[in-house]
């Protein structure tokens, strides 16, 4: 079993500088802040299922940089059809890691 904060922390070792994290709501900003500040880090904290539609955005504007989205299972559920047009359009410079977040009623 992989837990997340070190997952995220791992995945973030010796972070390229053009590589861009995208955090959803909740745990998953708080992995990815855990993992050390960077300024190009970008967490959600209040706005549910809007992660995946802005990493798709960053992708596609920034095409010469990586682009690597950290959401929750429930949130990546609240904006379930963005994972057919981030299929469609295929961006390479994306990559989703979706995490069991262990919770529930993360918004309360």
């Amino acid at each position: 079993m992989l837990h997340r904060r070190p997952t995220v922390s791992f995945l973030l070792v010796d972070r390229p500088a053009n590589l861009l994290a995208v955090s959803g709501l909740g745990s998953s900003t708080w992995d990815l802040s855990a993992a050390g500040d960077n300024s190009c880090n970008f967490g959600f904290i209040g706005a549910m299922g809007q992660a995946a539609p802005f990493a798709l955005g960053l992708a596609l504007a920034q095409p010469e940089k990586r682009v690597v989205l950290f959401t929750g299972d429930g949130e990546i559920l609240m904006s379930l059809g963005i994972l057919a047009t981030i299929a469609n359009l295929a961006p390479a410079n994306l990559s989703l890691v979706v995490l069991d977040n262990e919770a529930y009623s993360e918004t309360g």
